[in-house]
């Protein structure tokens, strides 16, 4: 994995790195662990489970449900979710002007998140940004969760470009693993934890706070 080869694409995740949401994510896990009387750990919830899909969350503790079921369960949470964070969408400072630079170097672009369609359809439609993705790939197309590979596989088979082609633009722990294990170099944007919180992975080519802050980059270069 060269960190100096010219990206022929790029991979978005979106909660955390299109916009920097996830503190509302985790007040609306807190209040529906609390409705059903579940311990819920702030501190590292989100380090944990960002990227897995909503069932791999919350399957564990009801082992007894089928897929409809966990689909009401997970459905329940994202209502909260979208009922607090929906007046407030805004994208990551920087983050369009990423996406104008690209698209004038006819560099295709992909979302690949673990976050059910009416979440996508939340932020991406919001912002207008849907028509700026080649393609979004989710766990509710039949993929696996982060930290597996599957959705950033896709995305880059869809787009017609190598695995090693792409960067990819991540917030979590288990993000960057799914993009390490997909052959991927991954930019760390700093929304949700510290750079040392991504010191131990090779693939990690910037940490950044925001994408203005990729201006001038090396790292990030366009074929």
């Amino acid at each position: 994995m060269q960190p100096e080869t010219p990206a022929k694409a790029l991979i978005f995740d979106m909660d955390g790195t299109i916009v920097d949401n996830m503190r509302y994510h985790d007040d609306a896990w807190e209040s529906w662990y609390r409705k059903h009387g579940l311990p819920f750990e702030r501190a590292t919830f989100s380090v944990r489970t960002a990227g897995m899909a909503i069932a791999e969350i919350i399957g564990p503790h009801f082992p007894g449900a089928d897929a409809a079921e966990l689909q009401r369960l997970g459905e329940e949470k994202e209502g909260l979710y979208r009922d607090t964070y929906g007046p407030l969408v805004a994208p990551v400072a920087g983050l369009v002007d990423l996406l104008d630079r690209a698209r004038a170097q006819a560099v295709p672009m992909a979302v690949g998140t673990a976050a059910p369609p009416p979440n996508i359809a939340l932020i991406l439609d919001t912002l207008s940004l849907r028509e700026r993705f080649a393609t979004i790939v989710s766990p509710s197309q039949g993929f696996r969760g982060k930290p597996h590979p599957d959705m950033f596989l896709a995305a880059a088979e869809r787009m017609g470009v190598a695995p090693a082609d792409c960067i990819v633009f991540e917030d979590a722990p288990n993000g960057v693993e799914a993009a390490r294990r997909a052959g991927m170099r991954a930019v760390a944007v700093l929304t949700m934890l510290p750079a040392q919180a991504f010191a131990a992975f090779d693939n990690v080519i910037a940490s950044v706070d925001d994408y203005a802050a990729l201006d001038g980059n090396p790292a990030l270069r366009f074929a």
